[in-house]
Order: C-alpha cells, then sequence, then structure tokens
C-alpha cells in the first residue's frame, strides 16, 4: 500500500476540508489540529460537520459508528398509532398507514423496534401500518440519515410524479370553464378524456397506492380514519369516470351532456391524492428535523480523547474512555466525558448546557462536563460517568423520546372521518338496495350510478385543503411578523396553551453579559475613575466578564491606561501595576489577597446588587477596597411588555433559569413574572414541563440553548429564540427571528384565528357534501325527477374548494 503522508485537520472544520502538512493550531478558531487517521480507526469517530459524512459513519453519543443499514433499526408511527410499539424494517405503521420513523439512536445501537405515533402501545420489529389506525409504523432506534433521506426523497419523488401529472389532468377538466384554453382546436373531446385516464394511472397505481392500502387496511380492522375516506371517495371517482369512459351506454341519460358524454372526476381523484402526497412530505421533513437537532447535538462530542497511560498520552477514540481514566485538555478543546478536574485550573464555558452567558471557573475537584469548551487553560481531568451515563447522552435521550410522544392536527380529520366515512357508506349501500328494488328500469344502473354518485359528491375535495390552506396562510402571515411556524401541530398546540414557560438567559435577558453599575468607596476617587482603573486592567484579560467591563467604559467614552505586570489569577480574578501601584479586580478571595477588607456598609451594598442579579468585583488599590464594578446580564427591552401581554391573554408565564436564586427573583420581579425555579440543570427543566403536563397544563416552553432542547422538544409546543443555538430552533416548532417574546404573543393570538378558520373551511368543506349527498342518493327523484347532475357535483365540489381558499386568504389581513 503506498505510504501516505501525516496530515492534519482542525476539528471545528473551520477552513471545510483544508488539510495542514505540519501539526500546530488552527489559524482561524486556534484550536489544536488534530491528526488525520488513514486506517478505518478514524471512521469510529463522531464528525463534526455533516457536510463531512462522506468520510466518516453516524456514531452515537459513546462514539461507536452506527452499523449503516437500509431497513433495519428502530422504527415508530408519528400518530403513536398503538403507543409505544416499536418496529424493526422501515414501512408504512399497519393501523394507519403513516411512514415509519426511525428513531435517532445517539447512546448505544440496539435492535431495531417500531411504533405508531397515534398509539404507543404498538411495537413491533418489522416495518408496516399500525392495526389500529394504519399509519407508518415509525422507528423509535437506530436511525441513519440515508433511511430518513431515503423515505423523504421516495415520497418527494411521487409527489413531483403526482403534480406534473394532475396540472394537465385538472386544466383539461376545466378548460370549458376557462376561456384562454381551447383544446377542441387542438383535439376532439373524446381524445381529451383518454388523455385524462392515461394521465390519471400512474398517480392513483404509483404515487398513491399505499393510501389505498392503508384505506383497506382500515376497512379491515374496522378503524375507519382519513384514509378510508380519501380511498373510498377517490376511488369512486376513479371507478366512476373509468366507467364513464368505457362503457358510457350504461349510463341513464339524465348523466350525460348533448354530446353522449359523462362526466368524468379523473381531476378530482389526482387533485386530491396530490394534496395528501404533499401533506405527507412535508410531514416526513417536519419529523427528520428532530434528528437534526440529535445530530448537532452529537457534534458537541470531540471524536477523540488524550488519556495519560504510563505517563503518557495516548489519543484513543472517545467511545474507549473509561470511568477512572486521567484525561489531558488542552486550551480550547471540547471535553469528552463527564468527570471532575484532576490537577490545574480552568475557565470553561458550559453555556450550552446551564445556558448561562458567563463561563464558570473550575479548581480541582470540581465537576466537568461532557461536550463543554475549556477556555485558555490546560488541565487533567478524572473521567467519572461516559457513554450513555453523561449528562449530554441524556439530553440527547430526553430529546429523543419527547420528540416521539407527538400527536399531529391529522387527529382532527381522522376524527371527522371516523364517523363521515361510516355515515356516507351506510347512505350508499341505503341508496343502493333502494333503487334495486324500488328505481325504474334498468334498476341495476340506477342503483349502481347512484350509490357511486353519494360516495362522488361525499369526496373530500375541499377536506384536503381545509387545514393546508388555512395553515399555509397563516404561516405566511407569521413569518411576515417574525414568527417562524415548523408545523401544523404547533398552530394546534399553540392555540390551546396556558402556561408559558421561558428560560432567562438569552429569552427574558440579552443573553451576554454587560457593564450594569459601579461605584467608590473613598471620596478622593470619583465613580468613572473606579471604571477606568477597572476597565485599564481588564483590557489584558480574555474572561467574557472583563470584555463586559471594557465594552461599557469604552462606550462611556472612558480612556483606558496601560499597566504593567498583569497576572489573571485563576479563581480570584486579576491584578496589575497601574501608576506604579499594584491594583486588583476581583472576588473576595482577591480582597484577603491582598490583605484588605471589605467594611459592612460597602459588603451591604454588593449583597444588595447580588441580589439583583449582578456579578460584583471589588477594586483593591494596594490595601485598601477603593470601589465595586457589578456586571449583568441585561433584561431585554420587550419582555416587560411581553409578559404583561401574556397575562392579559389569560396565560401562567413562569422562569426556569440555570442561574442562581437572588439572579432569578431578581429578574421575576422586573419583569413581574408569576413563578420561578432557579439552579435549574437540563433535567429540572425537563421535569418542570412533565410536571406542569400532568397537572393538565398545555405549556409552551421558550428557550434559546442547547440546555432548553430537552424542555422543548417535551414541550406541547416549543418556541426557540431566533437569536439562539440552531440546537434550539431544530428541537423547537416556533422560532422568533427577532428573539423578542412579544413574538409569543403575536403566535398565540394568530394561532387562535387560524385553527378557527380551519373550522370554518371543515364546516365548509362538508356542507356542500352533506347537502349534495340527499340529492345523490335520489331523495328528490320522486318529487321532482332530479337526480345528481355531473355538473351539479362538479359545481359542489368546486364551490366548497373555493369557499376554503377564499376564507383562509382572509387571514392575510389579520
Amino acid at each position: 500500500m503506498e505510504n501516505k503522508k501525516q496530515m492534519y485537520f482542525c476539528p471545528m472544520y473551520c477552513e471545510g476540508d483544508k488539510m495542514y502538512s505540519q501539526p500546530g493550531s488552527c489559524p482561524e478558531c486556534g484550536m489544536h489540529l488534530e491528526p488525520v487517521q488513514h486506517s478505518t480507526e478514524r471512521n469510529n469517530k463522531v464528525h463534526s460537520k455533516e457536510k463531512h459524512s462522506h468520510r466518516h459513519q453516524q456514531v452515537n453519543i459513546t462514539g461507536v459508528a452506527s452499523k449503516q443499514s437500509s431497513d433495519t433499526g428502530t422504527y415508530y408511527c408519528p400518530m403513536r398509532c398503538e403507543g409505544d410499539k416499536t418496529y424493526a424494517h422501515s414501512g408504512d405503521c399497519p393501523v394507519c398507514g403513516m411512514h415509519l420513523i426511525k428513531e435517532a439512536v445517539p447512546v448505544a445501537s440496539s435492535a431495531a423496534v417500531y411504533s405508531c405515533p397515534m398509539h404507543p402501545e404498538v411495537k413491533s420489529d418489522t416495518p408496516g401500518s399500525c392495526p389500529i389506525c394504519g399509519m407508518d409504523l415509525v422507528a423509535e432506534k437506530g436511525v441513519t440519515q440515508s433511511e430518513e433521506e431515503k423515505a423523504y426523497l421516495n415520497m418527494a419523488k411521487r409527489f413531483w410524479i403526482a403534480l406534473a401529472l394532475s396540472v394537465p389532468v385538472f386544466l383539461i377538466s376545466m378548460s370549458d370553464y376557462l376561456p384562454f384554453i381551447n383544446l377542441s382546436s387542438i383535439a376532439p373531446e373524446g381524445v381529451w378524456r383518454w388523455i385524462q385516464f392515461i394521465l390519471t394511472v400512474p398517480v392513483i397505481f404509483y404515487s398513491s397506492w399505499d393510501f389505498f392500502v392503508r384505506g383497506w387496511n382500515s376497512v379491515r380492522r374496522w378503524s375507519p380514519n382519513m384514509w378510508t375516506l380519501i380511498s373510498l371517495g377517490v376511488g369512486a371517482a376513479f371507478l366512476f369516470s373509468v366507467t364513464a369512459l368505457f362503457f358510457p351506454s350504461i349510463f341513464p341519460a339524465q348523466f350525460k351532456d348533448d354530446q353522449g358524454y359523462v362526466h368524468l372526476y379523473f381531476e378530482a381523484a389526482a387533485v386530491i391524492l396530490t394534496l395528501v402526497l404533499l401533506g405527507q412530505v412535508l410531514e416526513l421533513r417536519a419529523h427528520s428535523k428532530t434528528n437534526t437537532a440529535i445530530k448537532a447535538l452529537l457534534n458537541l462530542v470531540p471524536p477523540v480523547a488524550r488519556v495519560i497511560r504510563n505517563g503518557q498520552e495516548v489519543e484513543i477514540p472517545v467511545e474507549e474512555v473509561v470511568a477512572g481514566d486521567l484525561l489531558q485538555i488542552r486550551p480550547g478543546e471540547k471535553i469528552p466525558v463527564d468527570g471532575v478536574l484532576y490537577e490545574g485550573s480552568a475557565v470553561v464555558d458550559e453555556g450550552m448546557i446551564t445556558g448561562e452567558p458567563i463561563p464558570t471557573e473550575k479548581g480541582e475537584g470540581e465537576k466537568l462536563i461532557g461536550g463543554t469548551v475549556n477556555g485558555r487553560t490546560a488541565f487533567k481531568m478524572k473521567a467519572e460517568k461516559v457513554g450513555s451515563d453523561t449528562l449530554l447522552a441524556q439530553i440527547i435521550d430526553m430529546v429523543n423520546k419527547a420528540s416521539r410522544s407527538r400527536a399531529p392536527i391529522q387527529a382532527l380529520a381522522d376524527t371527522v372521518a371516523k364517523y363521515f366515512v361510516q355515515i356516507v357508506v351506510s347512505i350508499s349501500i341505503l341508496t343502493f338496495v333502494i333503487w334495486y328494488f324500488t328505481g325504474p328500469e334498468p334498476a341495476l344502473v340506477y342503483a349502481f350510478v347512484n350509490a357511486i354518485a353519494v360516495l362522488v359528491i361525499a369526496c373530500p375535495c375541499a377536506l384536503g385543503l381545509a387545514t393546508p390552506m388555512s395553515i399555509m396562510v397563516g404561516t405566511g402571515r407569521a413569518a411576515q411578523s417574525g414568527v417562524l411556524v415548523k408545523d401544523a401541530r404547533a398552530i394546534e398546540e399553540m392555540s390551546k396553551i396556558d402556561t408559558v414557560v421561558v428560560d432567562k438567559t438569552g429569552t427574558l435577558t440579552v443573553g451576554k453579559p454587560g457593564l450594569k453599575d459601579y461605584r467608590s468607596f473613598t471620596e478622593s476617587i470619583k465613580d468613572d475613575e473606579i471604571l477606568q482603573m477597572a476597565a485599564s486592567l481588564d483590557k489584558n484579560s480574555e474572561h467574557p466578564v472583563a470584555e463586559a467591563i471594557v465594552k461599557g467604559a469604552l462606550e462611556k467614552n472612558i480612556l483606558l491606561t496601560e499597566v504593567d505586570n498583569f497576572e489573571s489569577v485563576t479563581g480570584m480574578g486579576v491584578q496589575a501595576l497601574l501608576n506604579g501601584h499594584k491594583v486588583g479586580l476581583g472576588n473576595l478571595r482577591l480582597v484577603e489577597a491582598f490583605g484588605a477588607e471589605v467594611v459592612d456598609k460597602d459588603k451591604k451594598l454588593a449583597v444588595e446588587w447580588q441580589q439583583t442579579g449582578q456579578t460584583v468585583m471589588y477594586l483593591v488599590v494596594a490595601k485598601n477596597v477603593v470601589g465595586i464594578v457589578g456586571v449583568a446580564d441585561k433584561i431585554k427591552q420587550s419582555s416587560t411588555d411581553a409578559i404583561q401581554a401574556l397575562h392579559k391573554a389569560g396565560l401562567k408565564v413562569i422562569m426556569l433559569t440555570g442561574d442562581n436564586e437572588f439572579t432569578a427573583k431578581a429578574i421575576a420581579a422586573e419583569t413581574g413574572i408569576d413563578a420561578f425555579q432557579a439552579d435549574c440543570l437540563p433535567q429540572d427543566k425537563y421535569n418542570k414541563i412533565e410536571e406542569l403536563q400532568k397537572q393538565g397544563h398545555v405549556v409552551a416552553m421558550a428557550g434559546d440553548g442547547i440546555n432548553d432542547a430537552p424542555a422543548l422538544a417535551l414541550a406541547n409546543i416549543g418556541i426557540a429564540m431566533g437569536t439562539g443555538t440552531d440546537i434550539a430552533m431544530e428541537s423547537a416548532e416556533i422560532t422568533l427571528v427577532k428573539g423578542d417574546l412579544n413574538g409569543i404573543v403575536r403566535a398565540y393570538g394568530l394561532s387562535k384565528t387560524v385553527m378557527r378558520n380551519i373550522k370554518q373551511n371543515l364546516f365548509f368543506a362538508f356542507v356542500y357534501n352533506s347537502i349534495g349527498v340527499p340529492v345523490a342518493a335520489g331523495l328528490l327523484y320522486p318529487f321532482f325527477g332530479i337526480l345528481l347532475s355531473p355538473i351539479i357535483a362538479a359545481a359542489a365540489m368546486s364551490f366548497s374548494s373555493v369557499s376554503v381558499i377564499a376564507n383562509a386568504l382572509r387571514l392575510r389581513n389579520k
């Protein structure tokens, strides 16, 4: 084999696939360059960017590569038809016929299990349909991106083919009503009727055949649902049209036009199925978002760890780390597993876990969390929790479980369809029996035609538009207001909420530390001079709190002076020589190190500031404490107004934060929040949401960080700040582009309006059918000799659709 020169790459992929021939640091981000391993070991590492997946296999949280398989894994039905039942292979739910979703497994590979999203108790080791509702079983475990993408691309391909064929069928059928389409000058009507048939056949038997399988399964199991209605209606329209095309002579004269043609319904069949396919495509895309969020969480795990064994530093895949291993962590690196700091000190950015903007200083014996980012120091840590036991793995597992506990808006249509189908089928059978025994000759033809006419007029053409049109217009209007809605379910759930849970950092507040206040303790030094000295010291520090102080001083046009012998004292603060005097800025431990003391009066002021959520630092000159500087995460200007508006709407607002009790209490008091809980880890937020739901509350959760992802996924509706992390946005159903809580107020009001509009549309979708069914059954024939004219049937279908569209378009003015 050809010898390959050792190359190096940046683990953050700052410059894409760029390689380096020498070890060192990345010129862009400063991260330590990692060696490219040409053996298969490299394929066992977690990749940090999805676009490089051609070089790596998808892996679990422990770093073990997932086995690539085309159809095995754990699948579940998005409708939860049979509870938590899962299946081992891809396919459709045996109950509702929905496409099974494969669960992304971030922690450890396991046997594939499939379940129905509507009935979680339905589990299977093979794909298929839910035996209760007919929806696709969805995989709970073992998903690979290729399988997910394969299912989505397959459905999208079928949709585009159906759309390409349905448009000409629709235009041909409507040519009599569209004067600019003069098809008779190209070919006679008889030819165009055959063209409609030819174009509709692939839509029925290729693009949409599995819908009929779902409908048949629902009938066979006697669990009527949306698929039953669509299969019967579309099937009846198609069979009626085929019979009219091949055997027009068997139809009574009332069913024929001046040229002796029977009206065809190919366009109704094709258009309905195309709309249903569109809904399926959108649903598959929505489900894939969850796994995108999980993959983003996986990217927080570094692919390798440096273990110290026998006094030597050895680089190994992260999955090979065991509890008790001693690890070397370099500046700027991600911490691979949970553990404790063994030797040295560190400033660790734990924002992705705690959500707090200020990095945490760590000393020996303090806890470290896997996936968090080390600052500028090197240290040794001892591994305590690895693999599925790490906090990050638990977060991923919670997101995964919560994402499978949903019922889509489709349940409303299913509930309506369940009873509507039974009524329509009963009327159709009764129509056939009555006409067969009491109708004029040929009685069988009259019986058949009128029975089919009942099913045709009941065909849910407008039902296919009722929800999508309102959702489409409503989401478009929401986007104009800075509210991005992921799917239809989000709008339905948002309209039902009674409790809003918000994160503090980045949601109520700006999410970054900023200069809050500063004060001199002595008359000989002005307040601005305190800030000048503090900022002059901190301009040499890379700590985010120091950056906030320097930025605050510059905004106030305060000139900074040069210092000598600058030193950062870990766990205390900073010190230097300023104008020949030893000056320090830091906490009480730094004050003690200087041999100084804070008098009671000044200490009381510092405590008051801390109780308002400020991080307080003392300025010490020689052995005298001359002043203090306070830094805090500022409340957004819009937060208080938004909370007042939510209260007016009758919603309760609760704050969950990883910050301390003092800060949480101060923020709650200032914004008018009803209740709060401080010192929350991701698990605590998740548990609080679960507790509220068990109490019967419908909960919306607003957050912006990785630590919010499990709670966002579990909440009835997750709302992410557009200024936050991608993982939060992937886990949520609604994103507020401006990161403004007023977006929640707008989203709530619009969701109420949209749901009211959908219910109006459902009325329009059924009212014409309900009026048309008795006419189709021949109720007026004994009195007026009227049977359902194809023109009337077509007009009823068209007018119901026009009514639905016009009503939905009213949302643009909301």
